[in-house]
């Protein structure tokens, strides 16, 4: 069985989607009508910025689930059994599901993009990598530093074992990370991103999100999803729906996605969108499976 997989937030890249969109006729009419939704040329953004241009919220996210969406809408043989998205890339997978068309998904990606600029301008707050240190071990840091300061330190992104982003606030992570170097970890590096995402701190953009995702359709899905804040497959339309809100202030729980795939029968991950980020993940959670991209 296949699975298709789809990017979040800093697989982003200068010049992204300009080859798609100069060789194919739909590519450049769905890049087209972007501008329209967005308001503003995103295209130009993606085709001419610079990876600083790139970095900003707002254009960051639409920007990868444009090039991600568009690349799966025009590809010449696209079979999924079953989809999974990292973060943002949740959003993508959606549309390839035929669970969202791909204007509501642009919409909402741009709405959820909004939200959580503005939560991390009311809440000052960070994230950090922390690697070679046991999942448990990254749990009880969190809870331990949390507790003893009153501060606002989670566990945020499963990324692969031995690779797990923490969130929360500036003080809490720069704590937390002093004491992943003391139980062992190799390096706990904080990140350069504009807030703690995937924390109880993204709950004002939680509230925003939730709003947008109630007054837009959502389609019974072509195959399974795995969504990010149960790692297990959904098909029900108000379970991706409560899962989707959720996953704002909830962990990505991507090492158990892509364990529970591949338990389901998954041989095949194929990466949808920029970059070759989850290609290397799934590597180290199964070296069963064949990984490529599109």
């Amino acid at each position: 069985m296949t699975a298709y997989v789809f990017p979040g937030q800093g697989a982003q890249f200068s010049g992204m989607g300009k080859e798609l969109y100069e060789e194919s006729a739909k590519a450049k009419e769905l890049f087209d009508k972007a501008n329209e939704i967005l308001g503003f040329e995103i295209t130009k953004i993606m085709f001419e910025g610079t990876a600083e241009d790139l970095k900003e919220t707002n254009v960051t996210q639409p920007a990868v689930y444009l090039h991600s969406v568009i690349k799966a809408l025009c590809a010449d043989e696209f079979k999924a059994d079953m989809v999974a998205g990292h973060s943002l890339g949740e959003f993508s997978s959606l549309v390839v599901a035929g669970v969202l068309s791909f204007e509501d998904g642009l919409r909402l990606v741009a709405q959820r993009a909004d939200a959580m600029q503005k939560a991390c301008e009311i809440n000052p707050s960070t994230m950090a990598a922390v690697l070679r240190l046991d999942d448990a071990k990254v749990e009880e840091i969190c809870a331990a530093v949390a507790e003893e300061t009153g501060e606002v330190v989670v566990a945020a992104n499963y990324n692969c074992p031995g690779q797990l982003v923490i969130s929360g606030s500036n003080k809490g992570i720069e704590i937390a990370c002093e004491k992943m170097k003391e139980a062992g970890a190799k390096r706990a590096l904080v990140l350069p991103v504009g807030g703690a995402f995937h924390s109880p701190l993204m709950e004002p953009a939680r509230e925003q999100l939730a709003a947008a995702i109630e007054n837009t359709t959502f389609n019974e899905p072509t195959c399974p999803i795995y969504q990010n804040v149960t790692a297990k497959p959904s098909t029900d339309v108000a379970t991706i729906k409560t899962n989707l809100i959720a996953q704002l202030t909830a962990p990505v729980r991507w090492t158990q996605s892509v364990q529970n795939m591949v338990a389901d029968g998954a041989t095949s991950f194929v990466e949808c969108g920029p970059g070759k980020v989850l290609q290397g993940l799934v590597n180290k959670i199964s070296s069963e499976v064949e990984t490529s991209g599109i």
